[in-house]
């Protein structure tokens, strides 16, 4: 599970305003005629008793944190700030939703939010920039499903409406941790082509990114600078599949050099990725952790920090 520590990861991002999400909605004042203007709502959730262990106050607020929050006003989401709304919405999603009552959990909101369509969207809305938008560090698909599945199985949105989740619910579902990942053709700058289940390691990095990518660099000197990934990669225990997943071989070439001798640097011939959606690839970079077995460990992340404790847990 991620633990409430991560929220502050969120705090840190460009606010998910910057990032593409709805401009947080603010009261305006009333124009000069004697009316005061609403003042602004402010959500509080639920706060466990203090009494309670650590463990118990996480299952209370899984039980309790929307419990004074009025399903049922929708004047009140016109004066909600959205911004204050999306943290409240990721200190539930991520810091009181166990694994074990991810699904459990997250149907149960969405059920609470189906009052109205008005207030089912805007949840949808919370979910979606919350744990579905690329630009946030706390996107998480196993979360998100139940989400999906409840928007698709309800009344309040029409077919057109659900078009585009049920595309995302397919997408959710690929990949997911504890499964075996999708295989896949890769090819070298050589035009050698390999499996990625063929590769004999430990554990596999796939490292999905694009030429000139910022973020990408950085990516990949967090993982060089690594004592405990280089350690693994030099024992050949951590093998890094770098794969570039669009047509411009071009780029991909003029950065060949990019990454060390001891990573796989290869891209898609024919972006079979993309074309077949083994992958959803809606950002890049993304990190994908797999076991021996190519069993997902972690699923499309951009934490090198992640990776390393995910493997140090396995020691």
């Amino acid at each position: 599970m991620k633990y409430v520590y991560y929220i502050s990861l969120w705090l840190l991002l460009c606010s998910m305003m910057a990032c593409g999400g709805a401009a947080p909605k603010k009261v305006t004042p009333a124009a000069d005629n004697g009316v005061k203007a609403e003042p602004a709502a402010v959500f509080v959730p639920s706060l466990a008793p203090s009494t309670l262990s650590q463990e118990e106050k996480i299952l209370y607020q899984n039980e309790h944190y929307w419990d004074k929050f009025d399903f049922t006003d929708t004047l009140l989401l016109e004066r909600l700030d959205t911004a204050k709304m999306l943290r409240a919405y990721a200190v539930y999603a991520v810091g009181y939703v166990p694994d074990s009552l991810c699904s459990k959990s997250m149907h149960r909101l969405m059920q609470k939010a189906s009052t109205s369509k008005k207030m089912f969207d805007y949840f949808m809305m919370l979910s979606q920039e919350v744990l579905h938008n690329p630009n946030s560090q706390l996107r998480d698909d196993e979360r998100y499903i139940p989400v999906l599945e409840a928007a698709i199985a309800s009344e309040l949105l029409d077919e057109y409406e659900k078009m585009p989740l049920v595309h995302d619910l397919q997408m959710a579902m690929q990949n997911r941790v504890g499964r075996v990942a999708n295989d896949f053709s890769y090819t070298l700058a050589s035009g050698r082509s390999g499996r990625m289940s063929a590769i004999q390691s430990d554990y596999t990095l796939l490292f999905f990114s694009n030429p000139g990518c910022p973020m990408c660099r950085d990516i990949k000197e967090q993982i060089i600078q690594s004592p405990k990934l280089s350690d693994m990669i030099a024992r050949k225990e951590l093998a890094v599949l770098v794969v570039y997943p669009d047509e411009d071989l071009q780029a991909w070439q003029e950065h060949l050099e990019d990454y060390p001798k001891s990573w796989i640097n290869a891209y898609d011939k024919g972006t079979v990725i993309s074309r077949e959606r083994l992958y959803d690839l809606k950002a890049i970079p993304a990190l994908y952790l797999l076991d021996g077995q190519k069993r997902v460990m972690i699923k499309d992340c951009t934490s090198v920090e992640a990776i390393e404790e995910r493997l140090l847990m396995m020691d």
